[in-house]
């Protein structure tokens, strides 16, 4: 029989979905649910889903076995909450919430309904990225001691203006490093391990007028095996550089991984493993950068895709899937750390018992 899920929320990335889902074997798509019916049904139209109705108990009321989250940040905690506690298997969009409180919430009820719960980081999926991984697991490049996080974008102020819930704290959570940097925080942490403690800076310089949570951050941050990294986020730059991160190992080999432009496959441009060594040219000036979000989410549909097929086949074999909440969890609390950070001025220590909200960040010293 095949897997029936929904989509729960209608806009940009619920596309990528949409078109994963349908080239995935086995899995059926039954219907799509958005506070807006009339954006719902035309979605459904678009993609040729059968049902587009206006609230996540409807979509449940189909009998879904699970369902794809792409509401805006704030709501992901009612959504997973309500679908585990109805027995249905989760994949919801980064970040897994807005805080680390709310991210644990999840993961209990998915614990307590026995539900398969996912976290929505395709990067993780390229080649390049895998690359790295593989070679510090087996030694080529060891414990990473050095990493990097730089995230140097793009972001027009018709950006923020085309949906009202970006750029608020109260409906979007956070700027840059909540809504871009946190897929390269991610795969800092996937490659750096625990993270222990974090200091950092958030500022907004370039989108004041349209915006009231940060557009640039920096951080440093210091994880369990010894190891530091530093974060370097912005929305403001021109031209869009795009996304880079970088580990040095113990053995001192230098591995990263670049996207540019923003929304491309991402490649190896420094690789200097013994017998390995390869360099990239990092950036070609003929190349259109500064591209639209529908543009950049288009470019990685094939890993959403990558991703959606690893999640129907951890709910079909009863597995964990490749990125599951706790995963996200990680870099959820890094995250949440450089807000806190910025907002005492002090060096925060992650902790199992740390759940402080990122709107507080909003009282910056």
């Amino acid at each position: 029989m095949a897997l029936r899920i929904g989509i729960v929320g209608c806009g940009k990335i619920a596309g990528n979905h949409a078109r994963a889902l349908q080239q995935v074997p086995g899995v059926e798509v039954v219907g799509c649910c958005d506070p807006d019916v009339d954006r719902a049904r035309e979605f459904a139209s678009a993609h040729g889903i059968a049902r587009a109705v206006g609230s996540v108990e409807e979509l449940i009321a189909l009998g879904l076995d699970a369902c794809t989250v792409c509401t805006p940040h704030p709501v992901h905690e009612q959504v997973v909450v309500a679908a585990a506690e109805a027995g249905i298997h989760v994949l919801c969009e980064k970040p897994i919430a807005v805080d680390v409180a709310a991210a644990d919430r999840m993961i209990a009820a998915a614990d307590r309904a026995g539900i398969t719960f996912g976290v929505l980081f395709q990067r993780r999926f390229w080649p390049a990225a895998q690359r790295i991984r593989a070679a510090i697991d087996d030694g080529r490049i060891g414990v990473p001691v050095l990493g990097e996080a730089s995230v140097l974008l793009h972001r027009p102020s018709s950006y923020y203006s085309a949906d009202e819930w970006r750029g608020r704290w109260d409906t979007d959570g956070g700027g840059v490093l909540m809504t871009q940097a946190v897929h390269q925080i991610d795969m800092l942490q996937w490659f750096m391990g625990e993270a222990v403690s974090v200091s950092g800076f958030i500022r907004t310089h370039t989108h004041g007028e349209h915006i009231e949570t940060e557009d640039s951050a920096s951080a440093v941050v210091s994880f369990a095996s010894g190891g530091t990294a530093t974060v370097t986020a912005t929305t403001g730059a021109n031209h869009n550089l795009g996304n880079r991160v970088t580990v040095i190992g113990q053995t001192g080999a230098i591995a990263s991984v670049l996207e540019f432009p923003e929304g491309r496959e991402g490649v190896n441009e420094i690789w200097t493993v013994p017998g390995e060594v390869e360099f990239r040219a990092p950036f070609i000036p003929d190349v259109r950068a500064n591209l639209d979000v529908t543009e950049v989410n288009a470019g990685l549909a094939d890993f959403h895709t990558l991703q959606v097929q690893d999640f129907a086949d951890a709910v079909l074999t009863c597995r964990d899937p490749a990125v599951t909440g706790r995963d996200a969890r990680a870099s959820l609390a890094i995250v949440a750390a450089i807000y806190e950070s910025s907002r005492t001025g002090r060096v925060v220590d992650l902790t199992p018992a740390q759940t402080f909200a990122t709107t507080s960040a909003q009282e910056t010293p």
